[in-house]
């Protein structure tokens, strides 16, 4: 009986490590004669379009699994009813024992609803959910595959913007961070500072609105100090009235989203402040940029995806793969499982208990957090 595996959501940089584990996993088990790779996501899986991975040579997998974004592609495509009867009749024509699908709050709805179909319909497939979302908001686990290597490369960008703002002053500059709706990779820009000073001068996340009025008194206040200021924000930010300030919103897989928030906030700053301000948006590059790719987040993905394959052939389903903090000063990280039912569709916010009390800067408990996930970002050396 075969395996298949299924990406869903946006890419990472680490989402083909978990392909890797999965693959080099499943060749320990001969109980699994064949793991197939279903081309972009369920658009491929409901069409039989598979790719053979077991065909691929040690070389050629380690290469793959190495390589950012998605090799075998994905999709954002709900599934229906109609979907998933045709799921089930795709994996019994064949031999499909066992359905890896990876991706995040949505994807994890989509697994969950496969998995009940088949035990509705009789049917042999092992369902298993493997992990994967730049977001961090999947609950019930410690972190996600894809977060550390998103958070590292916006740790990075705000790094270097925060030089370029140093060095010209005179400049307020607005950095859009991913993140939809939560501000995990927004938090973690804040690894950035190493010294006094160092940007980001202030955080936004959209856990808590953002009224106008108060923003435009924080940047004043931090640019009549300095002469310069260093923004991050949330693609998802909101002012006290649920508005994205008057950017401009397209209709993402998740609800409407600002496409150019920054922008639209370097605006409002010059307008209101009479103080030159650029956005800066380094967008989807941020998810799948493998030059400042996480050591941590690669091993862990890998790892996930082994983890999936042990809990399958060991009868389990309606399961996702989670990681599991362990305790003590060194970072130490296991696997576990948890149904889900508990993470489809549900969103885990950023703690309020990380949040500064005024709304424009994180903890230090969050950095302590975020830190070994990261890595060592390396300071700025350059003097002012």
């Amino acid at each position: 009986m075969r395996a298949l595996l299924a990406h869903s959501g946006g890419p990472t940089a680490v989402i083909n490590a978990s392909l890797q584990g999965i693959v080099e996993e499943a060749q320990w088990h001969a109980v699994i004669t064949g793991v197939l790779g279903a081309r972009f996501g369920i658009e491929g899986l409901l069409a039989g379009d598979f790719v053979d991975l077991r065909a691929l040579s040690p070389e050629r997998l380690a290469a793959v699994g190495h390589a950012t974004s998605s090799a075998i592609g994905t999709s954002r495509r709900a599934a229906t009813p109609a979907d998933l009867e045709r799921v089930l009749d795709v994996c019994r024509a064949n031999d499909v024992r066992w359905l890896f699908y990876t991706g995040g709050n949505g994807s994890m709805e989509t697994a969950r609803q496969i998995a009940a179909a088949a035990r509705a319909a009789g049917r042999a497939l092992g369902v298993i959910g493997v992990p994967k979302t730049i977001d961090n908001d999947l609950t019930a686990t410690d972190h996600t595959p894809g977060y550390p290597s998103a958070a590292r490369f916006f740790a990075c960008a705000t790094r270097d913007i925060g030089a370029d703002n140093r060095a010209l002053r005179g400049l307020v500059q607005i950095i859009e961070v991913l993140g939809r709706h939560t501000g995990w990779i927004t938090a973690a820009t804040t690894l950035a500072r190493h010294r006094p000073d160092d940007a980001p001068h202030l955080v936004y996340l959209p856990e808590q609105p953002l009224p106008l009025a108060r923003f435009l008194d924080d940047v004043q206040r931090v640019f009549d100090r300095l002469g310069r200021c260093t923004v991050t924000v949330c693609e998802g930010q909101l002012d006290e009235h649920g508005a994205p300030f008057g950017a401009d919103v397209r209709q993402s897989s998740r609800g409407p989203l600002a496409t150019n928030l920054a922008h639209r906030l370097a605006l409002v700053v010059t307008e209101r402040l009479g103080v030159k301000a650029r956005g800066e948006k380094p967008g989807l590059l941020g998810r799948v940029s493998t030059e400042l790719r996480s050591e941590v987040d690669w091993m862990e993905a890998r790892r996930v995806g082994e983890a999936a394959v042990r809990a399958a052939v060991a009868g389990q389903s309606g399961l996702m793969v989670t990681l599991e903090r362990l305790p003590g000063p060194d970072y130490g990280c296991a696997t576990g499982l948890v149904p889900l039912d508990r993470v489809a569709g549900t969103e885990r916010r950023f703690p309020a208990t990380w949040i500064e009390s005024g709304g424009q800067d994180v903890r230090s408990d969050f950095r302590d957090w975020a830190a070994p996930l990261v890595g060592p970002l390396g300071a700025d050396e350059a003097i002012d």
